[in-house]
């Protein structure tokens, strides 16, 4: 059986395992977990009353955190011209067409964590699913990464100031970074009112019962913290 270093036994002290905290509660206990030496991330698992293998309730989208996830994002644009040029003023990592294209296909070259396309590219980038889609590199418009030429540089912006994307999983979880743990208390609240409120706004019509069942939120070395979802619900509709 593993054993628990000193630390995490230290730690995991300061949170009951019985008691679902508000968000304010979690956010100090957070602070108080993450003893780690080096910054550690901030997650949040969403468990929502859906079922993912019917299409119609399939959660899936985008939402720019207040205060980004607090790690620098390498953002790689497919475009051309105009838009070209805009995406590279906005700060974009790599702007490309052809030659991107090219060095993805040829080298499964991935070393990058976002991108984006221009649509009038996507009939080029669409060969690109294979190598980038089990990476969930893919350009797609349902999270907002394939754009028209005129949106390209808002684009970039709020991918490099932490904008992110999810998707429910099979169990009906939905994964996601929030932020790090040298944000103030309000900061990563205030990410985690973000991602909730977009939550609720994508539930699906068809989906019945309880939406949002259960959240727990952890740093990278520290235990899960249990959220009451009541709590997250008014947050979020706020």
């Amino acid at each position: 059986m593993a054993t628990r270093g000193k630390r995490f036994s230290a730690v995991r002290k300061t949170v009951d395992p019985t008691i679902k905290y508000t968000l304010d509660q979690a956010v100090l206990l957070l602070k108080q977990a993450a003893s780690a030496k080096f910054d550690e991330t901030i997650d949040i698992a969403v468990r929502l009353g859906v079922d993912p293998k019917h299409a119609d309730q399939m959660v899936r989208g985008a939402v720019a955190l207040p205060h980004g996830t607090g790690k620098a994002v390498r953002v790689l644009v497919f475009a051309q011209g105009e838009a070209a040029r805009a995406a590279k003023e906005a700060g974009a990592d790599w702007v490309g067409a052809d030659d991107l294209i090219q060095k993805i296909e040829g080298e499964g070259w991935t070393d990058f964590d976002k991108a984006v396309a221009t649509r009038d590219l996507m009939g080029k980038v669409g060969k690109l699913g294979r190598v980038l889609g089990p990476r969930g590199l893919m350009p797609n418009p349902k999270i907002g990464t394939v754009v028209g030429s005129d949106a390209i540089a808002q684009t970039v912006k709020e991918l490099k100031g932490g904008k992110i994307d999810f998707r429910v999983e099979k169990a009906g979880i939905v994964h996601a970074m929030v932020g790090k743990a040298s944000m103030q208390p309000q900061q990563l609240k205030e990410n985690i009112e973000a991602l909730i409120a977009t939550l609720l706004k994508l539930k699906p019509a068809s989906a019945k019962g309880t939406y949002l069942k259960g959240a727990a939120v952890s740093s990278t070395m520290g235990p899960g913290i249990r959220l009451d979802p009541s709590d997250l619900v008014r947050t979020g509709e706020a």
